[in-house]
């Protein structure tokens, strides 16, 4: 069952630990993508410099002031899109990161996105390494920012995310985000990953 408005539209950090374990689904014409979120990192307005919404909403930004559900894709070092879904109610700034999608269906699609190759006895780090970090997965899905910025997971035929079983506590490990060492919030433990997934890109 597709996630609803209201798993969105809550606070951000409880959404990022949430989202491990839900589905990403992602339709192109008769090809399905699925794929297990396992690794998210939490992006929040207070006092948090990590955040590229940080200082004001601008036009690069602006998804992130909509109401939890939408994606907000942006660019990094110049080649590569990040993948976010938006948390909080409208004007409330917040988001989650998704570093790391463990697949599910589609990795022949998936496969062939990033090696540009049909998928024949493929080794096990090859696979492993198709969605094991933020860029990774979203160059496996075939997902790119002139498409889906903005796109609403609640409603869009397209993409959404299907609910699964709450983990437990003790299958999430909570930790500190990756390659923001310039930021005074660098500790935050805002990090929560599945433990001993293999597809989590830093343990």
């Amino acid at each position: 069952m597709r996630l609803d408005r209201d798993f969105f539209t809550r606070n951000t950090i409880i959404v990022a630990r949430e989202l491990l374990g839900k589905i990403l689904v992602l339709k192109r014409d008769e090809k399905i993508y699925k794929g297990k979120i396992v690794e998210t990192e939490a992006y929040i307005k207070t006092k948090d410099d990590a955040a590229h919404f940080h200082k004001g909403i601008t036009d690069r930004t602006r998804v992130v002031a909509e109401e939890g559900g939408h994606i907000y894709i942006y660019n990094i070092y110049g080649m590569y899109q990040c993948f976010n879904i938006i948390a909080e109610k409208k004007g409330v700034h917040g988001g989650a990161l998704i570093r790391g999608i463990e697949p599910i269906e589609g990795i022949e699609y998936m496969y062939e996105n990033r090696y540009k190759k049909p998928l024949n006895q493929p080794k096990k780090r090859e696979i492993i390494n198709l969605t094991n970090g933020p860029a990774k997965f979203v160059m496996a899905y075939g997902i790119n920012k002139d498409e889906f910025y903005g796109a609403d997971l609640v409603t869009d035929d397209r993409i959404w995310v299907e609910d699964s079983p709450k983990l437990p506590r003790e299958k999430i490990i909570k930790t500190t985000r990756i390659n923001i060492d310039y930021a005074k919030s660098k500790d935050y433990l805002l990090r929560f990953y599945i433990k001993d997934n293999p597809f989590v890109s830093k343990k």
